[in-house]
């Protein structure tokens, strides 16, 4: 593995397994903040489940499950499990927090503003380093370029079956 790696996916994830225990720990104080996307959320997510599923309403559970996946997808990334699927869900868990959490549109204090926009700016900056690490093939080929691949494999292969096949033929 790579040093920029080895040193790089813990520094981003610290961020992420400190944020999900606190969210844990002050899931009700947050609750308040949360159910302004919650509320937009959980109907949204019921038009695309199936009628047997049940989408919780809850925002203090909500909190809680984004600070678990935090924590439990912060922790596979700082060690080098499964980073881009950790760091997609990690992802997944951060735009909904930052609407929820750092809405400085709302503000009237110019203060709070400008720390709101701060606190926004950043988890913005923070996505972009959780696509970088969720694009991240650490050098080997991608799934489309080894699907583009294994296409042109396959209809080379079957070109010299088809041609085998007709020289026997002849």
């Amino acid at each position: 593995m790579a040093l920029s790696r080895l040193i790089a996916r813990p520094l981003l994830a610290s961020y992420f397994v400190a944020n999900g225990a606190q969210d844990l720990k002050d899931a009700p104080a947050l609750a308040a903040q949360a159910s302004t996307v919650t509320e937009t959320l959980a109907p949204a997510l019921d038009n695309a489940t199936p009628d047997s599923v049940s989408v919780p309403r809850d925002p203090v559970l909500w909190v809680r499950a984004s600070g678990a996946v935090q924590v439990v997808a912060g922790l596979a990334l700082a060690t080098g499990h499964l980073p881009r699927l950790s760091s997609a869900l990690l992802g997944a868990t951060l735009v909904p927090s930052t609407v929820a959490r750092h809405r400085f549109w709302e503000a009237t204090d110019k203060e709070q503003r400008r720390e709101q926009l701060t606190h926004f700016v950043k988890n913005t900056a923070l996505a972009g380093g959780l696509l970088i690490a969720a694009l991240d093939t650490a050098g080997k080929p991608g799934v489309a370029w080894r699907a583009k691949h294994a296409t042109h494999d396959a209809r080379r292969e079957a070109a010299l079956v088809g041609a085998r096949m007709k020289a026997r033929v002849h």
